[in-house]
């Protein structure tokens, strides 16, 4: 059973950076598929990035200003957002363990969850 807790959200201002982290505990990161996912208040949780081995992938939405990362030794994922938008203001999700449904961006595709961490941009 997997147990995701993450953290390093915060306030910040238009274009400046945050780092988020995700603490990974009953399941591996090196094998296993992680990825971030964010909520905004009426808004569907879409996906934002994920990794698996040497692959990853992006929302169109945040390419070239986020990057997803792991220490496989700490267990750990990371997700560094730089040039911060409105729009990016919601709650950001830890996810990981591939389900096998779905395209990797989406909900489906993930099996355990972190209670997440919120992220607002202000400009």
């Amino acid at each position: 059973q997997g147990q995701l807790a993450e953290s390093g959200g915060g306030s910040v201002q238009v274009g400046e950076s945050l780092r988020l982290s995700c603490v990974v505990s009953g399941i591996t990161v090196d094998y296993n598929r992680v990825g971030w996912f964010r909520q905004a208040p009426g808004n569907e949780r879409e996906g934002v990035a994920t990794t698996l081995l040497d692959e990853t992938v992006y929302a169109d939405s945040v390419k070239g200003r986020f990057t997803i990362s792991k220490d496989d030794e700490k267990n750990e994922v990371y997700l560094q957002m730089t040039m911060l938008k409105p729009e990016d203001t919601a709650m950001y999700y830890c996810a990981a363990g591939s389900t096998g449904v779905g395209p990797v961006l989406a909900r489906s595709r993930y099996r355990y969850w972190g209670q997440g961490t919120q992220v607002t941009v202000s400009s």
